[in-house]
């Protein structure tokens, strides 16, 4: 397994930049990982860090070298990182909950797997055309899809589902879809294809070497937004790079040793008062949100 990736995030006319996002691997798998703190609650960037650190903690804790069921551990960590955001505020006693989107990928053998809430995309391009993308979480996108009038005055920034929203998160999996040699995957916040049509971000997706592609497509999401640009947050990898490697973008995980893990996970100094990850903590949460939902199943039947 090997891939090329290049990620890179601008705060543009925003006063902070409340995305998040990294990669990290094995020897034998790779977790990409992208959240886009939200704007009208607070703390947007602390809800978009805890969730980018709970998801690659996850990872770490179960990668051993592979996952073993991606779709799994995908939909264990959204819940997961769901459950801090909630666990934070009612700590700090916060009247409202920071709260966040998320979309995160797992690769690993020739497959992919992915998860998303909210409006952050994937888009996985192939032999230069879109072969599939998310679907965002908003009542405009969702609407059209369906067949279904959105509500009067809809935006399609408007979203019904988020991390650390009072009800159980709505969110898709996906996978695991066969990858092809040269397929080309890119994670984003709404910065990004706020500002840019599909067919722009394809184009400059395939456009080249992803360390090309990826600046080149923020640079003209950050244009076209204007001095009041949102963040722009991007992170795209190659899949099966063919030689010859270049070993300033390349990952080649094979050179990791048997139970090591790599990770390039940007992260800020945040003042969390202490909120620390704890592996035990982790593992009750996702126990009692799938205990939760298997109770709320029964009461439906």
């Amino acid at each position: 397994m090997k891939f090329s990736v290049f990620q890179v995030s601008r705060k543009g006319g925003r006063v902070k930049n409340e995305d998040r996002m990294g990669y990290c691997y094995t020897r034998g798998s790779g977790l990409f990982v992208l959240a886009d703190g939200m704007g009208g609650h607070p703390e947007g960037e602390v809800a978009s860090q805890l969730t980018v650190q709970t998801v690659t903690h996850l990872y770490q804790q179960r990668a051993k070298p592979l996952i073993q069921r991606p779709g799994e551990f995908l939909s264990d960590a959204l819940l997961a990182s769901h459950h801090r955001l909630l666990r934070y505020a009612g700590e700090r006693g916060m009247l409202d909950t920071p709260r966040t989107t998320l979309v995160a990928a797992v690769l690993q053998g020739n497959t992919a797997s992915w998860v998303h809430c909210g409006d952050s995309r994937l888009y996985l391009v192939r032999d230069g055309a879109l072969f599939v993308r998310t679907l965002d979480h908003s009542y405009l996108e969702q609407g059209a899809a369906h067949g279904h009038v959105a509500p009067h005055g809809a935006s399609r920034h408007v979203l019904f589902t988020c991390l650390g929203s009072p009800s159980k998160p709505t969110f898709e999996s996906t996978g695991p879809v066969k990858l092809k040699m040269g397929d080309r995957m890119l994670l984003c916040s709404d910065g990004v294809w706020g500002n840019l049509s599909d067919e722009e971000i394809v184009r400059l997706v395939a456009s080249g070497p992803v360390s090309q592609a990826v600046p080149e497509l923020v640079e003209m999401a950050l244009r076209n937004g204007g001095p009041t640009s949102d963040n722009v947050t991007a992170i795209a990898l190659e899949w099966e790079t063919p030689d010859p490697f270049d070993s300033t973008q390349g990952i080649s995980p094979d050179s990791i040793g048997e139970g090591e893990f790599a990770s390039t996970v940007e992260m800020h100094e945040l003042d969390t008062g202490g909120d620390e990850l704890d592996d035990a903590a982790i593992e009750r949460s996702i126990a009692e949100i799938n205990a939760a939902i298997k109770r709320t199943a029964a009461r439906k039947i």
